[in-house]
């Protein structure tokens, strides 16, 4: 499985809506309120790099109160050394 993290924007007094209606994608694993220019990290996960390319334009950014994001692949995740 690939991940991904979308940075999203949401419309004022929006951002719980937003959070849990993104909750409920599939693919979607996890939704941060966060501080700073974005309001909401979200991780999602996909079988392939391509299919973020349907996932995030169709499901993600058509969420009611979604205003912007930003998208970043990850490539490689690092855990602790035992």
């Amino acid at each position: 499985m690939k991940a991904a993290f979308v940075l999203v924007k949401c419309h004022l007094g929006r951002l719980e809506e937003v959070a849990n209606a993104l909750m409920e994608i599939e693919g979607v694993s996890e939704v941060h309120s966060v501080t700073g220019a974005w309001d909401l990290l979200v991780k999602l996960y996909a079988p392939t790099y391509e299919a973020f390319g349907d996932l995030i334009p169709d499901l993600v950014q058509k969420v009611p109160g979604v205003r912007d994001t930003e998208t970043l692949l990850a490539f490689r995740a690092f855990k602790p050394t035992a």
